[in-house]
């Protein structure tokens, strides 16, 4: 018997750009996680034909646009807790510390940096899928897929 398993789509710093391959990636996936940085929100609704989305506004998006800075989603008995600039678990401050230990999230989901980020700090896994948008500085683009099991949550970075 296999075990049950749920795939989320995750994706951030798009700046108005949304590739191909990000449409033929994200196939069969549940829901979709946008940290922020849009750019236009017309991305979000091609994203929406595939699975619903849960989308929070980046430093580089329009105070007009229709998404909050930052949200709590329950997605298949998980809870997400997403927003455009976090830190890493090496750099966390103290305020970020408390909005974990206040949320109790099973996955702070966060942009900003492009530079794609798994790590897990008291349980909580911290993911940042990379920068799915125009290339910019070094770093490679990229999208996250995070696998739901019954007991686990499981990052995949994956280079587009």
């Amino acid at each position: 018997m296999s075990e049950k398993r749920t795939l989320i789509g995750v994706i951030s710093d798009t700046h108005g750009l949304l590739d191909e391959k990000v449409l033929e990636l994200f196939r069969g996936v549940r829901s979709i996680i946008h940290a922020g940085d849009i750019g236009n929100e017309d991305l979000i609704w091609q994203l929406e034909a595939i699975a619903p989305v849960v989308a929070v506004r980046g430093n580089n998006d329009s105070d007009t646009m229709c998404f909050p800075n930052e949200r709590m989603a329950l997605i298949e008995g998980r809870t997400f807790y997403v927003r455009h600039i976090f830190s890493i678990v090496e750099k966390m401050t103290q305020a970020q510390q408390r909005i974990i230990e206040r949320h109790m999230p099973d996955a702070v989901i966060f942009g900003h940096s492009h530079k794609a980020y798994s790590g897990t700090w008291r349980g909580t896994l911290l993911f940042n899928p990379g920068s799915a948008g125009p290339k910019r500085f070094s770093l490679p683009r990229s999208v996250g897929i995070l696998e739901l099991t019954e007991d686990s949550i499981k990052p995949r970075i994956i280079e587009i």
